[in-house]
């Protein structure tokens, strides 16, 4: 049994179809379905079904996903565990959303480094859809997200809430804000939701972004209004070219711990939950 084998199984229960798992994993149907038969006859039992209808599990197929989960996942980790990392205990590899790495990375890893001083931490910001796949197989152990996607081997944490606030170069009230410089804000399908109720007719803008920095970048180009996180928009407007549209709603983004359901109880991942917690929940903490 080969690791690609069990990557393959793991695609193909995600697409229910070998030509789209070729295309999405770059082989050749062939390969799909060879890998398939060698892992089906290491496991001594058929996995998935071929008919019109579409490819299905067995019922052997359906018992052996979680192990194949539990598998892909051991073989990242035991990779991970053999790389050097110098003096450390552990390597921690943790995801941030986008959004939140401008105001608050550099206080976080702070607060992780003082917990776990024996740990390496490898950081990277990303979006929650890949930080979601990438717990899945192992190559991230913990992550701050916006956007959890429930599936059976990830555990959620609601944190916090981050406000928002609409700033603008030009109106300092939303009877004055024009929709053709409106910057529309889509960080997440929460905060999008929450927009389009609060605020319907500024959701057809012509222009949208899906990041607080992206949107601050564009307004200071070309100027207008939008939406940006609220230690964003303090700063922006103590410049003194922003105005903050005081009677603009505050729409607020929950933000989520999300880690592997098996290391929802590990010691390390409680501890880094709890500084998280207190850190985003704090006000203007950066």
């Amino acid at each position: 049994m080969q690791i690609d084998q069990i990557d393959t199984f793991l695609d193909l229960i995600e697409t229910r179809s070998f030509n789209r798992t070729a295309e999405r994993m770059g082989l050749t149907q062939s390969t799909v379905s060879g890998r398939l038969v060698a892992l089906e006859q290491a496991l001594g039992a058929r996995l998935f079904t071929r008919s019109r209808a579409g490819t299905q599990l067995t019922t052997e197929g359906l018992k052996f996903e979680p192990h194949a989960r539990l598998l892909r996942q051991e073989w990242t980790m035991a990779r991970r565990a053999v790389m050097a990392s110098g003096t450390a205990a552990l390597t921690l590899r943790i995801g941030v959303q986008n959004d939140l790495a401008p105001a608050h990375l550099g206080a976080l890893v702070a607060d992780f480094r003082a917990l776990l001083p024996q740990a390496a931490l490898y950081i990277e910001p990303d979006y929650s859809t890949q930080m979601c796949a990438d717990l899945v197989t192992g190559a991230l152990d913990f992550a701050l997200m916006f956007t959890p996607k429930p599936q059976p081997d990830l555990y959620f944490d609601t944190l916090a809430e981050i406000p928002y606030h609409l700033i603008s170069t030009e109106a300092d009230t939303l009877a004055a804000i024009s929709a053709e410089t409106y910057v529309c804000a889509n960080f997440s399908p929460a905060f999008e939701a929450a927009h389009r109720q609060l605020l319907p007719h500024l959701t057809a803008a012509h222009l949208s972004v899906g990041q607080s920095s992206a949107v601050a970048l564009l307004l200071e180009r070309i100027g207008g209004s939008g939406y940006v996180m609220e230690s964003q928009a303090r700063a922006m407007v103590a410049q003194g070219e922003y105005q903050m549209v005081t009677d603009a709603p505050v729409i607020r983004q929950p933000v989520y711990a999300a880690m592997h359901l098996r290391n929802r109880t590990a010691a390390t991942h409680k501890r880094l939950i709890q500084a998280a917690r207190r850190r985003l929940q704090t006000p203007g903490a950066r």
